[in-house]
């Protein structure tokens, strides 16, 4: 009787031992992905960003006169709107978010289309309104019409983009197995871990 309790208890330590290894080698594999896909900086952007969603693109690059009044002292600026298909953090599932982004900003990243399902990290609005993806392309994740993977292509990121956020180099990401195989819930698991960190 006692060998096998023993027996058990060995195989019981072994199993939550082999558990919690592949529970560290799923964390890091989300980890890996994230910034395969997002680039080295990607702890960076999801801490900076006050927003962070999958949706989907409603309206694109609405000019904003800079004297119309909506965007208080604001230069020339470009109104979009999402509607929020999977929260992150800053937002709620179901809300259309409408951003005001000055239009030399909305020049230097990859336009977005109506209809288009995007993987978006925006900084918080700064005291006139005004806000963009966080690293211009680097906060900028294109999804597949699923809204569930990443698409197969990856625009190519913006090199110089403000303190701490350099792409050193235009060259497209390579994704892992051609994109098509990463899904979002992967990097919304390392998004949020290195949020919470």
């Amino acid at each position: 009787m006692r060998a096998s309790r023993r027996v058990l208890v060995v195989v019981l330590v072994c199993l939550s031992s082999f558990c919690l290894s592949r529970f560290a080698v799923a964390q890091q594999s989300d980890a890996v992905v994230a910034e395969r896909v997002l680039g080295p900086q990607w702890k960076q952007v999801s801490r900076r960003a006050g927003m962070i969603f999958e949706g989907t693109v409603v309206t694109t690059a609405a000019p904003i006169a800079a004297d119309d009044g909506t965007v208080p002292g604001a230069t020339a600026a470009v109104e979009l709107r999402f509607r929020v298909d999977e929260a992150i953090a800053g937002v709620e599932r179901g809300q259309v978010v409408t951003i005001h982004e000055w239009a030399g900003a909305w020049s230097r990243h990859r336009p977005m289309r109506s209809g288009e399902r995007i993987l978006i990290f925006l900084y918080p609005p700064s005291r006139l309104g005004l806000t963009s993806p966080v690293g211009g392309s680097l906060g900028q994740v294109a999804l597949d019409a699923s809204g569930k993977n990443v698409a197969k292509r990856r625009p190519a990121a913006v090199v110089g983009l403000g303190p701490g956020l350099r792409n050193e180099s235009s060259q497209q990401p390579r994704l892992p197995g051609g994109a098509g195989g990463v899904s979002v819930v992967q990097l919304e698991r390392a998004i949020s871990s290195a949020r919470e960190e």
